[in-house]
């Protein structure tokens, strides 16, 4: 029979989740298949609570008919507490094949109520170490446990952060658990397998704590303590023996405690560690800790506590240092090669007392020295206190640094060179699946989208973040909204913004607005563009994983925030009243000023127009008549009122701004004639320009998307392909490894924009990763049908000065494909699409007659439709791969220049008469493409080619009567 099966089984989006409290989990798999349109006509879920038993069946669906494959509600018996489940799937198909069983698949369940917990939260007895002391506690118990051991389970949680040791040996692998939530009102807690670790006899369990987001210094220097001043653990370890009895070990009074030689730890300040103070053996069962303190029960402002939701923070990829270097000004550097965020390991071999200090910083000045400006307060500086002992190895514990330079002092020989190979750069974010990836034949491009993802990966830490290294570090609302397109291309997102949007409903305040930050740390009330986060980061998800319950979990929180807005000012169809940032850093803002010249309370409406237009989408969804009703009208009045207000009769509009025609354009507040007159006005702003953007956080992320929606892609080509200021490839230019916050973060001449609000790693503007993905490479989706069921593969390549691009998405259903390569002669575009999903594709400016799918003529291959239109040949197909090739005969080339980077030739052998005729040798050996000259103007360049300018341009204009096929460096 042929393969059809179903595969990466999932529940709750991730494979095997250990410890959750969702009562109804969801299950989703992919299917495989070796047979092109292969669509699911069928699937059986069984579930049992035996792995090796299907016979005794908690949960069988029997064989249901739809091609639904993504969250399957389980809809069994209810579950119980600490209860492993175990499921499989199997599937039939549209050409009634029957599958086999899945492999086996699980997930466990955690405390389903508060009733389940037994421990109680303790802290060291305050009249014995200072509760507000800055060393980090040290918490330890010794139990006993009989033979037989068949299972054990922790589950717990703290207030900061804490770190776990059973035995002596660390517990799970992430880091600054339990993570950062609107501790008041929800508090994550983690489960850990500890079955291998726990011993028949003594075991002793410790537990470390630190200050954290809980109680550390956040946004301001005076500001601590912001949900509470004492630490606390809380904690409860489950043992089952196989004669069925179980044991539970709890956190209360009967634990000891003490301080250790973590002296000091903080968010932004860094660690202090003085490896003397080490209590060895500390979480080790006959460890003398008669001269422990106490500790006492503590009572915590909780509300409840929550199974970890968000994927864990871990280290998830470690770099070595690329350089050591002296600065002008003297001081030691370490080169990580990329600004990153994370910590350094570092090994030393040294005596008892050597104090090493390492400060972590982003970026060099102009004469080369190391460039702290930018941090305002945080100290991001970790010290280590040598103990004496062999070689010793450290990294910080409970921080998080973002850098590429470290200074380093102290460090034993460093005035004879620094050891580079002790020390590691280790890379933190949550772990997160990648699930996209994107690659052209423009080097600069590829460097910009790698700057995009390291963006991405320093900045979603838990909570997206605004920036990683300054004393900032804050869930901004607006960065997460314009980016999470996406963010969503580039990793799988569920988890992470499913946790976030129950704080941001948590945090909102009782009138519906919505906090600048989430976690609410800053006390602001919301602004345009900012509080709509709570509208369009749920319909995002939703469209891109067809996630319906996180839609129902929001809606209120939704409607909330619109019916805020609705209440603003006298005319409930306008929002023209209260604080907004604006466009904001927008370059066209007056001297002194972040804010851009578009008029606030245009902005204003068009974002409410644009959450009005999502609330009511999403009522939709979930079948909410009278919302859908009641918005539609809203929605349409908005509209109404806007053209009325900030459009001439002739359909100019009132703002004369780039952002200003962008945002009326991509949320479809113009129609007719005075869209098509917004949408050229745009272009004319562009031109004027010299196709350069003035937009700030609004008007960036929808530029591009505006521009080639509006029938104007090749000016948004040109806007990327621009490589002086502003731009995103001056970045790249200027060496920059992650995204600014300033188009000029470093100014032409070298110089900073000012101290006071200057991140070099800040992914708002990384947002055009978004159009590259979506219309450069044109993966896109029919939106009626979310998560990628119907695949849009459109790409558009017109006057882009690259031959090639390729990208591909992990989807719900499987990996999407979309990869085009332009020669003079020929247009080559690759598909795939996955099993149970159809994808609509459209071969630009091809003709039907011309069209090859695998060396076989289109209109003898099996696929659904296809239709020759002005725009190319439009295809309806089923899952597969696909290969088209047609003639390029409707000037579909490069833009080849003398800046075109060159490798290789199609016909090479043409090439080398051509360059041999105006500088004989010059070929010899073919290496010089891939080794010595990017481009004809480097190999001018070359002493040996001795070419003139004139000769360049003859080589380049009798290259292209030989249409040969200038291909890229990847």
């Amino acid at each position: 029979m042929a393969e059809l099966k179903a595969k990466a089984l999932t529940c709750e989006y991730r494979v095997n989740p250990m410890g959750i409290d969702i009562n109804r989990p969801r299950i989703s798999w992919k299917i495989q298949s070796d047979q092109r349109g292969t669509m699911q006509k069928a699937y059986q879920i069984q579930v049992t609570v035996d792995h090796d038993d299907f016979s005794d069946l908690l949960w069988d669906t029997g064989m249901i008919l739809t091609d639904e494959s993504i969250h399957i509600e389980y809809g069994g018996p209810d579950l119980l507490p600490r209860k492993r489940y175990f499921y499989r799937v199997k599937v039939w198909d549209n050409f009634d094949r029957e599958s086999k069983w899945s492999e086996i698949a699980w997930w466990e369940t955690g405390l389903l109520s508060p009733e389940e917990w037994k421990a109680e939260w303790i802290t060291p007895d305050p009249e014995e170490i200072d509760p507000l002391s800055e060393p980090a506690f040290l918490l330890r118990k010794e139990f006993k446990l009989k033979t037989g051991i068949t299972s054990a389970r922790i589950y717990g949680t703290g207030v900061g952060l804490y770190e776990l040791y059973l035995n002596g040996e660390r517990v799970g692998d992430e880091l600054l658990a339990p993570g950062w939530t609107s501790y008041h009102k929800r508090l994550q807690y983690q489960t850990y397998d500890v079955t291998e670790q726990l011993l028949a006899g003594s075991n002793a369990i410790g537990i470390m704590l630190a200050d954290g987001w809980y109680k550390g210094n956040l946004v301001r220097e005076d500001n601590r303590n912001i949900y509470g001043d004492r630490r606390a653990a809380f904690f409860q370890i489950h043992v089952t023996y196989n004669d069925g009895t179980e044991e539970v070990i709890v956190t209360d009074n009967t634990w000891k405690a003490s301080t250790g030689p973590i002296l000091f730890s903080e968010i932004y300040h860094g660690e202090a560690y003085d490896a003397r103070l080490e209590k060895e053996g500390w979480s080790q069962s006959n460890f003398n800790d008669q001269d422990w303190t106490g500790t006492i029960i503590q009572e915590m402002p909780i509300t409840q506590l929550v199974a970890q939701e968000n994927y864990p923070t871990r280290v998830t990829e470690v770099l070595k240092p690329i350089d050591t270097f002296v600065t002008p000004a003297g001081d030691t550097i370490i080169d990580m090669g990329q600004n990153m965020v994370g910590r350094i390991r570092f090994k030393v071999h040294a005596p008892a007392g050597i104090r090493i200090v390492l400060k972590h910083a982003e970026v060099l000045d102009k004469d080369g020295n190391i460039y702290f400006g930018n941090l305002k307060f945080a100290k991001q500086k970790v010290e280590y206190i040598t103990k004496g002992e062999d070689t010793e190895t450290y990294a910080p514990h409970f921080t998080f640094q973002g850098f590429r330079y470290v200074k380093v002092e102290g460090y034993p020989g460093q005035e004879n060179g620094l050891p580079l190979e002790n020390f590691v750069g280790e890379v933190i974010h949550s772990d997160m699946e990648r699930t996209g990836e994107f690659e052209c034949s423009d080097p600069m491009v590829n460097r910009l989208q790698q700057n995009i993802v390291w963006g991405q990966r320093g900045n979603f830490l838990d909570v997206p973040t605004d920036c990683p290294q300054r004393s900032e570090r804050l869930g901004w609302t607006a960065d997460a909204q314009v980016f999470i397109p996406t963010a969503l291309f580039n990793y799988h997102g569920g988890p992470f913004f499913t946790k976030w949007l129950k704080d941001l409903k948590a945090d909102q305040l009782p009138d519906g607005n919505v906090p600048f930050v989430i976690p609410n740390v800053e006390g602001g009330k919301g602004s345009a563009a900012w509080g709509d986060a709570a509208t369009i980061i749920p319909w995002t998800v939703y469209q891109t994983y067809g996630d319906k319950r996180v839609l129902a979990e929001q809606f209120d929180s939704m409607k909330a925030w619109v019916e805020y807005i609705r209440k603003q000012g006298k005319n409930e169809y306008l929002w023209n009243t209260g604080f907004h940032f604006g466009d904001w850093l927008a370059l066209d803002a007056k001297e002194n000023s972040f804010v851009g010249a578009t008029a606030r309370d245009f902005i204003a409406t068009v974002f409410y127009a644009h959450s009005t237009r999502i609330l009511r989408d999403a009522a939709e969804v979930l079948g909410k008549s009278d919302e859908v009703q009641e918005y539609s009208f809203l929605l349409d009045k908005i509209i109404e009122q806007f053209n009325q207000e900030f459009i001439s009769p002739s359909g100019r509009l009132v703002s004369p701004t780039q952002t200003a025609h962008v945002i009326a354009l991509m949320f479809d507040m113009v129609e007719g004639k005075a869209k098509q007159r917004t949408a050229y006005e745009l272009n004319q702003l562009l031109i004027q320009n010299d196709y350069h953007l003035n937009t700030g956080f609004v008007g960036t992320p929808y530029i591009s998307l505006a521009l080639s929606k509006g029938g104007y892609h090749e000016t948004a080509v040109k806007l990327l392909m621009k490589d002086d200021f502003p731009s995103w490839l001056y970045q790249v230019k200027k060496g920059a490894t992650t995204v600014w916050e300033h188009w000029d973060s470093i100014k032409q001449d070298g110089s900073f924009w000012s101290d006071q609000m200057n991140s070099f790693n800040h992914y708002a503007y990384g947002s055009i990763g978004n159009w590259m993905y979506k219309v450069v490479a044109g993966i896109d989706m029919d939106s009626t049908l979310p998560a990628y069921k119907k695949i849009k593969i459109e790409p558009k390549f017109a006057g882009i000065s690259f031959t090639q691009a390729k990208a591909a998405f992990e989807s719900m259903y499987g990996r999407i494909l979309s990869s085009w390569h332009l020669t003079d002669q020929m247009v080559e575009i690759e598909v795939e699409i996955p099993a149970n999903t159809t994808a609509e594709i459209l071969l630009p400016k091809a003709r039907l007659a011309d069209v090859l799918e695998g060396n076989r003529p289109l209109v003898s291959v099996d696929i659904h439709s296809y239709m020759e239109t002005v725009e190319g040949v439009r295809l309806t197909v089923g899952s597969g791969s696909y290969h088209f090739r047609y003639r390029n005969e409707s000037g579909l080339r490069p833009n080849f220049t003398a800046d075109t980077p060159i490798i290789d030739f199609l016909d090479y052998n043409d090439a080398v008469g051509v360059l041999e005729k105006y500088a004989p040798g010059i070929t010899k050996p073919p290496a010089i493409f891939s080794t010595k000259a990017r481009s004809l103007k480097e190999l001018a360049e070359l002493e040996e080619a001795n070419l003139t300018g004139d000769k360049v341009k003859a080589i380049i204009e009798e290259l292209k009567t030989l249409e040969l096929d200038a291909v890229l460096v990847k």
